[in-house]
Parts: structure tokens; sequence; C-alpha cells
């Protein structure tokens, strides 16, 4: 018996003692974190981290816009949230946006850190995207120069969205107004254009490998969207675990694959003094012994596929729509960018289309590329910054009742349109997506020819369509739908 009191009494201790070493060794992650963001300087505030884990557990890991919009009531339209051991700094609203990317653009143009941006660059380059420094800029210069050389902005762009639209209208005219799912057709166009600007090729729209592609695209963007690319990001070590990232990386893999194909084909056929596509221009760069990586990845933006889901929702502004593009384009004719002028009902639907769906809520990370104080706080140089560009779309200051779509968002009382500096849907400054003009001309063309040749009719009562987004991270996805087009 004694010698069970004995063992008993050791065993207590030993518990004792290990619960002891667990809080001093918490305590000490704690004050590493703390020590390591506010030695040189105060951060701004925010939830207090937990050891290891930071504020990972207080957010909505499926919603991060909804609490970071939370924290900004808490703490102020700039805050520091810790997605494990590393502060960010959150910028929320127009006025702190505006004062980091457009005013002080060049001290936040730096790119954040991100593990899964890390473990991509093991096995395939990460372009204009996620580069720094020098890079980013030579890339950055050299692509715009190449989008310029191939009519971006001009009508040899346009020309191609037409013949790209052209087919897509033909495709959906074969349905017969049957119901379908408008996702992978609604994505061949955009995808289809950017082929043909890198790779000087369309694709069927039944191509496997083109088929393929797109749906590489989709699955990507639903996996860097999931609470679980959140948790990778916050805890790198998840990388060594089963998880959806594996498939990110076997996407990717073969996206690359499907991409080198293309180049080893330039290279045989390449004509230094005859560039007809990026590759061709990428390629001739090689040769001049400036090597980099092709800034553009090919993606079916889910643009297409959200603004026909507010077609279906909002059933009283497609037939204005309509009653514009009788008035001004009428049905002998393709539309094409020189009517937008002519019509600022449309330009406001295509404008509050982009503002109401939230596709990106959140920007990829930027960094400050030095050691810089903004307002009262100081942050040091490499600190992430995440920009909340819901929250600028969405501020009822600039929106009245931002929640509800309405084109007169855009509208003055005239009725003419009216440009808002809160429009961001593309971020803003230095690291303002390239192909923004891109994008934003095929959204004009594609809402107008498809409302010019289709009514939209939805299989159920619109009231009864649940929009709630599938997944909520770096892009806001919609659940998936049916409607009919039915041909004008």
């Amino acid at each position: 018996m004694k010698e069970f009191f004995i063992t008993d009494s050791i065993s207590s201790t030993s518990m004792d003692l290990f619960i002891v070493l667990v809080i001093c060794l918490s305590c000490l992650i704690l004050f590493s974190l703390w020590n390591g963001s506010y030695a040189k300087g105060k951060l701004p505030p925010g939830p207090t981290p937990l050891p290891i884990v930071g504020n990972i557990l207080q957010l909505n890991t499926k919603n991060i816009s909804k609490s970071l919009s939370m924290l900004a009531k808490a703490y102020g339209p700039v805050f520091t949230a810790y997605f494990g051991r590393k502060p960010t700094v959150v910028l929320h609203g127009y006025k702190a946006v505006k004062e980091a990317l457009i005013d002080r653009g060049e001290e936040f143009s730096g790119r954040g850190s991100l593990p899964i941006v890390f473990s991509l660059s093991l096995f395939v380059l990460i372009g204009i995207v996620f580069s720094n420094g020098k890079i980013w800029k030579h890339t950055r210069r050299f692509s715009l120069m190449v989008l310029r050389n191939m009519g971006m902005g001009k009508k040899t762009i346009e020309d191609r969205i037409q013949e790209e639209i052209s087919y897509l209208v033909e495709t959906l005219k074969k349905t017969n107004a049957s119901p379908c799912d408008p996702t992978s057709l609604l994505s061949c166009v955009p995808c289809n254009v950017i082929c043909s600007v890198i790779f000087h090729t369309r694709f069927d729209y039944n191509d496997l490998k083109f088929q393929t592609l797109i749906k590489y695209f989709h699955e990507n963007l639903m996996i860097v969207s999931s609470p679980w690319m959140q948790l990778y990001n916050a805890f790198p070590f998840l990388h060594y675990i089963p998880g959806c990232h594996k498939k990110l990386f076997k996407n990717v893999a073969c996206q690359k694959e499907f991409i080198l194909e293309k180049v080893k084909q330039h290279q045989e056929l390449l004509d230094i003094n005859n560039p007809q596509d990026f590759i061709d221009y990428f390629l001739i760069k090689m040769e001049k012994a400036v090597s980099q990586n092709s800034p553009i990845s090919p993606f079916p933006t889910l643009m297409r596929h959200l603004f026909y889901l507010t077609l279906i929702l909002i059933p009283a502004w497609p037939a204005k729509v309509q009653q514009e593009i009788d008035r001004v384009i009428g049905r002998q004719r393709s539309p094409c960018m020189q009517d937008r002028s002519r019509m600022p009902y449309t330009d406001a639907v295509v404008h509050e289309i982009q503002r109401y769906i939230d596709l990106v809520p959140t920007s990829l990370l930027h960094a400050v590329t030095e050691d810089i104080q903004f307002r009262e706080y100081f942050i040091p140089k490499g600190t992430n910054i995440l920009i909340h560009l819901s929250s600028v779309l969405h501020d009822d200051k600039e929106f009245p009742n931002p929640e509800q779509f309405d084109p007169g968002h855009f509208l003055d009382e005239s009725g003419h349109f009216k440009k808002s500096d809160y429009f961001m849907p593309f971020s803003a400054g230095k690291r303002v997506c390239v192909g923004e003009s891109l994008a934003r001309m095929e959204l004009f063309l594609i809402l107008t020819s498809i409302l010019q040749n289709f009514t939209l009719k939805p299989l159920v009562d619109p009231k009864d369509i649940d929009t709630t987004p599938i997944v909520n991270g770096l892009g806001s996805v919609p659940p998936f739908y049916e409607l009919c087009f039915i041909p004008v």
C-alpha cells in the first residue's frame, strides 16, 4: 500500500511538472510572437493571438470576409490579425485602402508570403502575380508591352472577343431553350480569348484537352478558396499530410505540362521577325538573354458564371438592358465597345454586377517594401498586408443599401453613368490586375451579346434560389445552377 501511494505521488508530481512546462512553453511562444511584432515599433491593434495558432480559431474560415468586417468594427480600419504565427495588417474601408495602394503605392507594392505559393514555386515558375522586386517590375513591364502590341484595349483584341462570343451564341442556340448548366460554356469564352493571346490558338468547345484545362481552373479556384487552404497557409506543416492541396499540386503540374507542350511547338516554328502571340514574344526575349517566366495564367474567370446567376435573380433589369440594346445596337449587328458610351444603364449594370457579386473579397497578400510609418503605427519591412476589397465595394457611405443589387449605384439623377473611386474589384495601385481592361471588355460584350439574342429563364422561382457561396476565401464561388437560354 505504501508503494502505491509513493508511485501515485510521483505520478502526480510528474503531471504537475508537465502542466507547468506546457504553460511556460506557451508563454515563451506568446512572448516571442509579441516581441517579434513589436520590437521595432507598434503594429496596429487587433485580437490577442493564441500561441502557435494565432487568431485562426477566432475567424470563420468559411467566410473570412465576414470575420474581417466584425474585427474592423472592434479594432478600426487598420488592425493586425495573426494567421498562424505571422502578423498580417488588415486594411478595411476605402480611406485606408486608398492611402496604402494609391497614395503610397510603392511602399505597399510587395507581394506577401504564402506557404502555398512557396510550395507551388518548387515545381512551377510563379510569374508576375507572386514575384517581387526587379523581377516583378521587369515582368510586368514586359507583359504590358506585349499586351499593347497584341491590341489590348484596341480593336484587335475586341475582334477576338467578338469572334469567340459568336461561337458561344451559336452553341447556346443549339441547346434549344432546354435547361443547361452554363458554367462550362461561359468559361470557354474568356479562356479561349486568353489562349488566343498566349498560344495564338482557339479550341473547339468539345476539345477534351480544353475542357480538362477549364476543369482544372475551376477545381483550383475551389481549393484555394476553401477553409483547408486558410489552414494550410497558417500551418505549413499540413503540407505533409493528405489534403486537397495535393489535388492542387497535381492540377498545376498538368497545366504546366500542357503549356510546356505549346512552348515546344512554338520553339520549332518561331519567326523572330513576326511574333504571333505571347509565347513568341517571350521566346524572343529569352533569345536576348533576359529570361523571365510567363506572367499570365489563363483562367476562366467566374465573373461570367456569377453575373448570369444575378441575371435570373434580378429579373427586372435585363429587360431594361434589352431596351437599351434595341435602341442603340438593334438586332442586325454585334455589340462593340463604342456602344458603351451610349448605353449608360448597361454600363451601370456591368459595374454593379462586379460590385455586388464580391468575386474576390480580399486581394492576394501585399507586403511593405520597407520599414514604414502608417498613420500612428510602425510596420516593419516584409509585413504581410491584407486588402479587404469587399469592405470598399460594400461601403454604405458610397453605395446605399450595399447588399442590394441596384444599377442606380452607378447612375446620377439624370440617368448618366457615374464613376466611383470606390469601384476596385480588381484591386488598385501598382498591383492591379494586368488583365483588368480585357476582363471589363469581355464583361460588356458578353452581357450585351447574350441579352441581344436570348431571354434567360430559371427553372425555379428566383426567390427559391440559394445564392450562398460554396466557398468564400480568395474567391467567392456560387452554387451550381441551371437555366434556359430562350432565343429572342
